[in-house]
């Protein structure tokens, strides 16, 4: 039994179901060098399904007469948002040092100040 070729929005699916399942099994990781070992898998899988959007973008071209064609660059910028989102848990911003309070650094309490602060 033959297939026949697949459309480029079919490979597309094929590609968004893999990242989805990916996704799907990072949910249920208990190891938590696995679940980041995992969500870098699927930053990886969303390059290549970005690389391959460009090229499916380039050799797109709608029929006129079609009522509705596939907006790429839309779901080119929800991937990036998608990408942005596990990169900031993968790596989130870490907390800027504060600046240490000047110490007083003299520790002699001379005998004479002391009696003159109980003296009422």
């Amino acid at each position: 039994m033959r297939f026949p070729l697949l459309k480029p929005t079919h490979y597309f699916a094929v590609l968004l179901l893999a990242t989805l399942w990916t996704w799907a099994s990072v949910a249920s990781a208990t190891d938590m060098d696995l679940h980041r070992q995992n969500l870098a898998s699927a930053l990886h899988q969303l390059d290549l399904l970005d690389r391959f959007l460009i090229a499916v973008a380039s050799s797109y071209q709608p029929n006129p007469s079609e009522r509705y064609h596939f907006d790429h660059a839309r779901l080119r910028e929800d991937l990036q948002r998608v990408r942005a989102g596990i990169q900031a848990y993968l790596s989130p911003p870490r907390a800027q040092p504060r600046e240490p309070e000047p110490l007083a650094g003299d520790y002699l309490l001379s005998v004479r100040t002391a009696d003159a602060q109980a003296a009422p």
